[in-house]
């Protein structure tokens, strides 16, 4: 017992307890990062697979006392060469941390007593082994990156430390192997990227064709077409509009250099003013949704914790929900309200899916899977009720204030949101606990009566619009009481036929389904709500559900798209047509919808005997790359239309190679056909198993001088299986011994 009651007080030290009001319950970082200095180096040999790197971590002891030790968390797989102190070499204490899904490798050192406010340096020498690509790492001939993420770098704070992680100013050098350009964010001279805003250090290298646009540097892939050109033109433009858009709210810009730059993996990742776009992007007839919305957040961010340092608990609510609300509003107001509502709509489905689940704002971590989910979701509806409250002139002064400071913590918002301080606290410090109903309307002496009920702890006034037999609205505001209930009245001797609270859903709830009466769905997730009978074959419920949403929300595209594939279904072929050009004409659709659109304008048009242009759809969904299913669809389609592309021979020849190598029984000879890193497990699962392996080459696409996808027919046979025979999509990568397997993009061999 007595041991017990020794060791309970250390778990409440030091246990991330999730405890609702309270912010300083977590222990607090000793160290943190001035600035990195990071010497990387790719190997020149394809068969090598390791990253050599030596990088120098200036900290400073953040504590009031004296600092005796320092521990630095790198990639568990990082072999460690050697470490120093300003300048000693130290032997290092190695041991494993794991932090929920994620294993890291701890590196203790014992260092001189450094004062409070005093630095030290430590530098580390070290190779890291990449065994797989993935989206976050990768060592090729034609392409590396290196993402935080991949923890390719040391640091004293975990990437999933509570009170954040850690953002510094620095300064990179990766050498390439010949003819890759190495990529990084900051100021570039002789190879080096000096970045002077708060980031975490990444680095890209491949081969691109540079255009410059708006003051902006775009890396295209080399050899792309004029679609590449146009796209990357449109994005430097959004890129600049969106960075001008931000700085009528919070002031003056940071000073950095622009990049946009295409990347197979790591589409996405954004800091320092360099962003990575999925290449994809660049062989579509316009942007989608997802890759405008991630440069309109990466504008912002250059404010939002890079000209400035964000820290402590809550830091997420600043960076993701701040720059998720601006990048919003300035979606809103480039492509119009009704875009921007489709782009909150997302945004609160994404929400309510873990909305019963999520922890207050101001402790939630990283290593919640809900993380992003909240903090840019909920974080977004956070801002947009204080801008409400507030008005737009007094939020945009306040938020500057706020910002001002060289380190801001979500305790400075605050304290200039102090006005409001019943809703903050709320908001930030406890998880979800409302929901907002609307009873059905009731006559009663000439007027309608709805009852309202609110769950939450605080009282809210919205407003509430009954919709009326005879197709006209009424509005009103309500004020309802916390865990209370309300009632409206509305005077009309015209029966109301329905009626909505919050229509705007300015507050987060746990349910949005019930905010409607009578009810229409019993999903807060209007998409799901059709694509749950679209997937049980009831097209025709499918039908009339998508035409509903559709009333509300007429922009909303993936809605639209599941309305004409039921139309097609259904056979009514004029009606999908027209609802997938309706697609086909949103300023901003999603990647998904425009591949499907695609595909269900080249089904109609095949149906209807127009085989050139049923051909050019098909061949824009393919080169759209962007979902399984309406990629496989899309090659159907062209291959009914019988339809053949000119193959380069050398990619005949290589399936020649690959198909003697697959039944040798030999590893090395397919090892050889492979780029190291992409497809081990699918070489693994050939290699000494198939006893049959013929490829027929149907089509190849290029998407860039030095990527073919090739769609084949395969007849296969494997050890223990019958044979099989289907479709199978593969990349191809030109490098400089020749054409190299890079992916399996399909493969339906059956």
């Amino acid at each position: 017992m007595k041991r017990l009651i020794l060791i309970l007080p250390l778990l409440l030290l030091s246990a991330p307890f999730k405890l609702h009001g309270q912010t300083d319950n977590r222990i607090a970082a000793t160290w943190q990062v001035v600035s990195y200095d990071i010497a990387a180096s790719l190997p020149s040999n394809e068969n090598d697979r390791n990253l050599t790197a030596k990088a120098t971590i200036r900290v400073r002891n953040v504590t009031e006392r004296p600092a005796t030790s320092l521990t630095l968390r790198i990639n568990q797989n990082a072999e460690i060469i050697s470490t120093s102190i300003n300048g000693s070499v130290i032997d290092a204490a190695k041991s494993q941390e794991r932090l929920g899904g994620a294993t890291l490798q701890r590196i203790a050192l014992r260092v001189p007593a450094v004062p409070a406010g005093g630095e030290l340096t430590a530098v580390v020498d070290y190779k890291l082994p990449v065994t797989d690509n993935t989206g976050v790492n990768s060592i090729s001939p034609v392409a590396s990156h290196f993402l935080p993420l991949s923890f390719w770098y040391p640091t004293p704070n975990s990437w999933f430390f509570a009170r954040g992680a850690d953002y510094a100013p620095f300064k990179v050098r990766l050498t390439t192997p010949a003819g890759l350009t190495s990529i990084s964010a900051g100021a570039e001279s002789a190879g080096v990227f000096d970045n002077n805003l708060n980031g975490q250090p990444f680095v890209a290298a491949g081969n691109w064709d540079r255009a410059d646009s708006s003051g902006i540097s775009v890396y295209i892939p080399r050899g792309s077409g004029e679609m590449a050109k146009a796209r990357a033109a449109d994005l430097a433009t959004l890129f600049s509009e969106a960075k001008a858009f931000t700085e009528k709210i919070l002031g003056p810009a940071p000073n950095v250099p622009l990049r946009l730059v295409a990347m197979r993996r790591g589409g996405g990742f954004a800091t320092g003013g360099t962003i990575l776009i999925d290449e994809a992007v660049f062989r579509r007839e316009k942007i989608d949704s997802f890759t405008a919305m991630n440069v309109a957040e990466a504008a912002a961010k250059l404010w939002l914790g890079e000209a400035n340092r964000l820290t402590d608990d809550g830091a997420g609510v600043i960076r993701e929900g701040l720059a998720r609300y601006l990048a919003t509003k300035f979606l809103a107001t480039k492509y119009g309200p009704e875009v921007g509502e489709v782009e909150v709509l997302r945004q609160r489905m994404a929400y309510a899916a873990i909305a019963r689940r999520d922890a207050p704002l101001n402790v939630v971590t990283p290593l919640d899977d809900y993380y992003f989910a909240a903090v840019a979701n909920k974080g977004a509806m956070f801002w947009r009720v204080m801008e409400r409250k507030l008005g737009s002139t007094e939020f945009n002064n306040k938020l500057r204030a706020a910002l001002s400071k060289e380190t801001t913590r979500l305790t400075d918002v605050r304290r200039e949101f102090e006005s409001q301080k019943e809703v903050v606290d709320y908001m930030l410090d406890q998880p979800t606990d409302m929901n907002l109903q609307a009873g059905l309307p009731q006559a009663a002496g000439g007027e309608w009566k709805v009852a309202l009920r609110n769950t939450g702890p605080i009282d809210v006034t919205v407003e509430v619009v009954a919709r009326l037999e005879n197709g006209e609205s009424m509005s009103a505001p309500a004020t309802i009481r916390a865990r209370s209930f309300g009632e409206i009245n509305f005077r009309t001797s015209t029966r109301i036929s329905r009626v909505e609270v919050d229509p705007e859903k300015l507050y987060p709830q746990n349910d949005y389904s019930d905010d409607v009466a009578p009810r229409e769905f019993t999903d807060s997730d209007l998409l799901l709500a059709v694509k749950r009978e679209f997937d049980r074959q009831e097209f025709a419920a499918a039908e009339k559900n998508a035409r509903q949403v559709l009333a509300e929300f007429p922009r909303f595209d993936d809605v639209r798209i599941l309305l004409g594939r039921s139309l097609l279904v259904q056979n009514k072929i004029s009606e999908a047509e027209r609802e997938f050009r309706a697609v086909l004409n949103e300023t901003l659709p999603t990647s998904r919808s425009l591949g499907w659109a695609n595909v269900g304008v080249a089904d109609v048009a095949l149906r209807t005997n127009r085989n050139s242009e049923a051909a050019t759809h098909a061949n824009a969904a393919i080169m759209a790359d962007s979902e399984y299913g309406a990629g496989l669809a899309a090659r159907n389609l062209r291959n009914r239309i019988n339809q053949r592309s000119s193959v380069d021979e050398s990619i005949k020849a290589y399936f020649t190679q690959f198909d003697r190598a697959a039944i040798s029984n030999r590893k090395s000879e397919l090892d050889a056909l492979a780029v190291p890193g992409e497809v081990n497990r699918f070489v693994s699962g050939i290699s000494g198993q198939a006893t049959n392996w013929t490829t027929t080459v149907l089509h190849a696409d290029m998407f860039d001088a030095n990527t073919a996808i090739v769609e084949t027919n395969l007849n296969v046979r494997l050890l223990t299986r019958e044979p099989e025979a289907g479709t199978a999509v593969f990349r191809l990568l030109r490098t400089g011994s020749g054409w190299k397997l890079a992916g399996v993009e399909i493969f339906e061999v059956r």
